[in-house]
């Protein structure tokens, strides 16, 4: 490589370095992302993009509450940390009487339809019969088993299905149709 071509070359790397240097994406990235809300250092504060849900509404229960429990295979029990999340529902529904819950029980495919069908049911009454002793109005509540018709994850591994081994607990505003 000859002495001026090299020259050249280095020469335009250090242009283009200093070209680089100059540019300040700010002013774009200003106008892209809304500012983010001041944090004070609580855990409790809202993550990015949530700092204006409402108290109260769907978004809150799902963001803040938590709407699904999990269950061991072919089991409708409730384990410690269902219940806890069943607390939490059970102290916000008390604190918003306005909303209604649909309970949908679901199973992963370790047996026969009917068979899951009915263990999914009883998933969700448990559910329900929880949330009752915990205070929520009985007739606030409904509880359907869905068997294994609604898997999240169809797989073949014991730690996948137990995403499919649940109960997801929707709000409503008023009860769904016959």
């Amino acid at each position: 490589m000859s002495a001026p071509t090299g020259y050249v070359r280095r020469l335009a790397a250090a242009a283009m370095l200093l070209a680089l240097a100059a540019c300040s994406t700010t002013d774009i990235a200003s106008v892209e992302e809304p500012a983010a809300a001041p944090m004070t250092g609580q855990t409790n504060d809202p993550a990015p993009g949530f700092e204006n849900v409402a108290m109260g509404s769907e978004e809150d229960f799902i963001l803040n509450v938590g709407r699904r429990i999990y269950f061991k295979q072919d089991s409708a029990t409730l384990d410690s940390v269902a219940m806890a999340t069943l607390d939490n529902q059970a102290a916000w529904l008390n604190k918003n009487p306005s909303w209604l819950l649909k309970l949908q029980g679901f199973a992963d495919d370790s047996g026969s339809a009917s068979k899951m069908e009915t263990l999914s049911q009883k998933r969700a009454d448990a559910a329900m019969a929880y949330l009752a002793s915990k205070g929520v109005e009985a007739r606030r509540m409904w509880a359907k088993g869905y068997g294994n018709d609604r898997e999240v994850r169809d797989c073949t591994e014991r730690s996948c299905k137990v995403q499919n081994r649940r109960v997801v607990s929707n709000l409503r505003a008023q009860p769904d149709a016959v």
